[in-house]
């Protein structure tokens, strides 16, 4: 392992009974990326996770943390990392100054290394207005704060962030996405979550799982190139002298280098619409603009459709 891989996932297995959760699945996580993990409910990124983390052992395969595989040094691995779960692992009961010192106290620090960092994290995650008040007071956004100081209150060198904005109005919303890039800077960071927006504006890479394999893993950019090569084209057309969809489509599909055609419902009268998806890679857009000129169609539009985040999720996770 090259010294800048902090997570290293070889060939990793996950068995439970007869149901297979992780099927041979291999990828690295960089020093200092953020990196998303994305996939649908029961895809295999919580079994995952929990392998990395020491939670459970895997079926077969190897799972390295900063060179230490997780079998043999589990305890010197959980060290590493800090975890925000999706609810909050909060005593609603106790003030916050005292439940980041517990929470610092079962991570083993103490004395002036402990409050150093209390103070640190309270400062770096805006919790230090609200140190002397109950947590059970306290509004989400702050509960999510104080949730990140405590993740963060051993000084880990990976955080493990799982739905971090679930329940937060916009403006909390913005407030930890900013946080967390600002916690990137300076450690490894695995955000799991089902929000895509939030893998857009925070993540450098992303990775995503689909039963039990990874099925893309890269830049958002990158993702979109791979995944459209040659992406669809939207044609819009005129509907004149009792032009029809079912002429158009008809006649799309009968060209060589088409491989699908459907009608788009348009709502505009007079108007019609058609996604076209073609063969090989070559650029739709020149040789459908030559099609309709050909066939003496009125061509109102032509543009390439490529695929957004969601998009390419959902066409990824239901081939």
């Amino acid at each position: 392992m090259s010294g800048n891989e902090m997570i290293q996932v070889s060939g990793l297995s996950k068995r439970y009974g007869e149901i297979e959760a992780l099927k041979a699945i291999s990828f690295t996580v960089r020093k200092g990326e953020i990196v998303g993990f994305l996939g649908p409910n029961g895809a295999g990124k919580s079994t995952c996770l929990k392998i990395m983390t020491c939670f459970i052992p895997p079926s077969s395969g190897t799972v390295k943390i900063a060179g230490k595989n997780v079998l043999e040094h589990a305890r010197e691995v959980r060290r590493k990392f800090g975890y925000l779960p999706e609810n909050a692992p909060l005593y609603t009961d106790m003030i916050v100054y005292d439940y980041l010192r517990y929470v610092g106290e079962l991570r083993g620090l103490s004395g002036k290394r402990l409050k150093e960092r209390l103070d640190l994290v309270a400062g770096k995650c805006g919790v230090k207005g609200v140190l002397g008040q109950i947590v059970g007071t306290l509004s989400k956004g702050f509960r999510q704060r104080v949730c990140l100081a405590q993740a963060l209150i051993h000084d880990p060198e990976i955080l493990v962030l799982d739905e971090p904005t679930v329940g937060l109005d916009p403006n909390q919303v913005v407030e930890i996405r900013s946080l967390i890039k600002e916690l990137g800077k300076e450690r490894t960071v695995i955000l799991s979550t089902h929000i895509l927006p939030e893998v857009l504006v925070t993540c450098d890479r992303i990775i995503i799982i689909h039963r039990g394999r990874i099925v893309a893993d890269g830049t958002p950019a990158q993702l979109q190139e791979q995944q459209a090569a040659n992406p669809p084209v939207v044609m819009r057309l005129a509907a004149h002298n009792g032009l029809s969809e079912e002429q158009v489509a008809s006649i799309l599909r009968s060209a060589p280098w088409i491989a699908g055609v459907r009608a788009r419902p348009l709502g505009i009268e007079g108007e019609m619409e058609f996604e076209v998806r073609g063969q090989g890679r070559d650029d739709l857009r020149s040789r459908t603009v030559q099609l309709a000129a050909e066939q003496k169609w009125q061509l109102l539009e032509v543009r390439r459709e490529l695929l957004d985040l969601e998009g390419l999720f959902r066409k990824i996770t239901q081939e």
